[in-house]
């Protein structure tokens, strides 16, 4: 039984960037573009289509809710509404082959811990950080670019 969850950005925030064309979160406007690189989306946590798939480009605090100081940064989701991943699937299949950062996240949004994984080595990793009872969440960053992905909860 798997002991987390994978949690993409909320839905309200994928659909209200759509509505708008700015950020939720802090009113900077939004890009489209042709996708020229795999992403991934930050609302169904697949990769995109680069060359083919549309997709939004804007500022997103990831940190929104669990602490005060904010630390924006550039994500990317669908142009076109796509269905959110549900926390309670297994790790995002499509994410598993991507190169991983995985930060583990304790008081006062300090960094624990911080390990690099992909494909088989994900599993271990996540219950490496999960099981350190100083980590409260744990955030999944692409390591080439160092931005958000998704977050994991226990």
């Amino acid at each position: 039984m798997q002991s987390y969850r994978v949690i993409p950005i909320p839905v309200q925030i994928a659909s209200r960037v759509r509505e708008t064309m700015a950020s939720p979160q802090y009113g900077h406007p939004a890009y489209v573009s042709v996708a020229k690189s795999y992403g991934p989306c930050r609302s169904c946590l697949r990769t995109f289509d680069v060359g083919s798939d549309t997709r939004i480009l804007f500022t997103y605090n990831p940190f929104e809710g669990l602490d005060s100081y904010p630390s924006p940064g550039p994500i990317f989701v669908h142009q076109n509404s796509c269905e959110s991943f549900t926390a309670e699937q297994a790790f995002p299949e499509k994410l598993r082959n991507l190169p991983l950062t995985f930060e583990g996240y304790g008081e006062d949004r300090w960094i624990v811990a911080r390990e690099r994984a992909r494909g088989q080595e994900i599993e271990p990793v996540i219950d490496r950080l999960l099981s350190n009872p100083m980590v409260r969440y744990v955030h999944i960053r692409n390591t080439e670019a160092g931005c958000f992905i998704a977050r994991i909860d226990r």
